[in-house]
C-alpha cells in the first residue's frame, strides 16, 4: 500500500461519497461543460485536497453532509486555479496529459474555470454557508496576491527569504490551510470549535510550507539522482527558490552578481544551469533547505496537540511526515 493510499484509508470510504458529489457539482445543461468536466473527472490527480478536508473534519469531530459540501468546494476551486494556471503559463500538459488549455483552446479553459468557480460559490451560498465563503475567498485573495507579488520579485530577482516564505505561504499554503480550516468548521460547532478551526488552519498553512519546500528541493536532488522536477523550468522562469536564495545571501557580490546574471540573461536555463546547481550545492545550502521543510513538519505536528487522539489525527501526522520524505 503507497504512503498516501495510507493516509487516506481512514476516509476510503468518504472519499467515495465525496467524488460522487464532486461529479454532480460539475453538471451543467451545455454539452462542451459536460464534455470537458468529464475528462477533468478522468484526468484527477491525487485529490489530496479534499482527502485533508475530510481527515480535518473526522478529526475535530466528524464528517457530515457539510464536509462534503466543503470538500467539493475546495476541489471547484482548486481545478478552476490549475485550468487558469495551464492559460496563463501557455501549458500543453497536466499531469503528463494534454492540459484543458491545449485541447479546448484558451477561451474555453478561462470560461471553463469560471463556470467552476462559480458553482463553487453558488452552491455554498444555496446552503448559506457563508463561513465558508469566507474562508475560501481569503485563499483566493492569497494565491493572487502571492502570484502578482512573485511576478514583481521575478523581474527584480532580489528575492530575500522573508519575500519567498510570503509567496509560498500565499500561494500553496493557503489553499491547504482552507482545506484543513473547511474540514474543522463543517463540524457542528462545540466548545472546541474555535480551537479545532484554529489548530488545523495552523497544521495547514504549515503543511503547505513545508510541501512547497521540498517541492523547490526536486530540482536540486534531481540532479543528485532522485527523481524531481528539473531546475530548468524555475531558472526559466526566473524563480528563486530557498536552495539558491540561501547561497547568493553566503556568496561574495562577485559571485552573486555572475550567478543572478547567468538566470537574468536566461542562459541558466540553457547550457548554464549545472553551475547554478553546482554553486548551491557547494554552500550547504540543499541541507538548509531540508532543514527550514523540517522546522516547518514540526510546527504543524505541533499544532495538532490540542485535537483528541484518533485515527484521523494520526493520519494528518502521517502526511505531515509525507510531505518532506515523498519522492516526486
Amino acid at each position: 500500500m503507497s504512503v498516501l493510499k495510507e493516509i487516506g484509508h481512514s476516509v476510503e470510504q468518504e472519499m467515495k461519497e465525496f467524488n460522487a458529489e464532486f461529479r454532480r457539482a460539475m453538471i451543467s445543461e451545455v454539452p462542451i461543460v459536460n464534455l470537458v468536466a468529464r475528462y477533468l473527472i478522468r484526468t484527477k490527480g491525487k485529490q489530496l485536497r479534499p482527502m485533508l478536508v475530510l481527515l480535518s473534519a473526522k478529526a475535530a469531530g466528524g464528517i457530515n453532509e457539510s464536509t462534503y459540501r466543503a470538500a467539493t468546494l475546495v476541489e471547484l476551486l482548486h481545478t478552476a486555479t490549475l485550468i487558469h494556471d495551464d492559460v496563463i503559463d501557455d501549458s500543453d500538459t497536466r499531469r503528463g496529459l494534454a492540459s484543458i488549455k491545449s485541447l479546448w483552446r484558451n477561451k474555453v479553459g478561462v470560461l471553463m474555470g469560471d463556470y467552476l468557480l462559480a458553482q463553487g460559490l453558488l452552491r455554498t451560498v444555496k446552503t448559506s454557508e457563508y463561513h465558508f465563503l469566507e474562508i475560501t475567498s481569503n485563499a483566493v485573495r492569497r494565491m493572487s496576491e502571492g502570484e502578482l507579488y512573485q511576478l514583481q520579485k521575478a523581474r527584480q530577482l532580489n528575492i530575500d527569504e522573508e519575500a519567498y516564505f510570503r509567496i509560498i505561504a500565499d500561494k500553496t499554503a493557503s489553499l491547504i490551510s482552507t482545506c484543513c480550516e473547511l474540514g474543522a468548521a463543517s463540524v457542528n460547532r462545540t466548545s472546541d470549535y474555535e480551537r479545532y478551526c484554529k489548530a488545523l488552519r495552523d497544521y495547514g498553512e504549515a503543511v503547505g510550507i513545508a510541501f512547497q519546500i521540498k517541492d523547490d528541493l526536486f530540482g536540486y536532488e534531481s540532479s543528485m539522482g532522485t527523481i524531481g522536477k528539473p531546475v530548468e523550468a524555475d531558472l526559466k522562469e526566473k524563480k528563486l527558490t530557498l536552495p539558491l536564495i540561501h547561497s547568493l545571501s553566503k556568496t561574495d557580490k562577485g559571485t552573486r552578481k555572475r550567478i543572478i546574471g547567468l538566470i537574468k540573461n536566461g542562459k541558466a536555463a540553457k547550457e548554464g544551469y549545472q553551475e547554478v546547481v553546482n554553486f548551491v550545492s557547494a554552500n550547504g545550502s540543499i541541507s538548509y533547505t531540508r532543514s527550514k521543510a523540517e522546522e516547518y513538519r514540526e510546527r504543524a505536528l505541533n499544532s495538532l496537540h490540542v485535537l483528541p487522539e484518533s485515527q484521523a489525527r494520526t493520519a494528518l501526522e502521517q502526511f505531515a511526515h509525507y510531505v518532506i520524505e515523498r519522492d516526486k
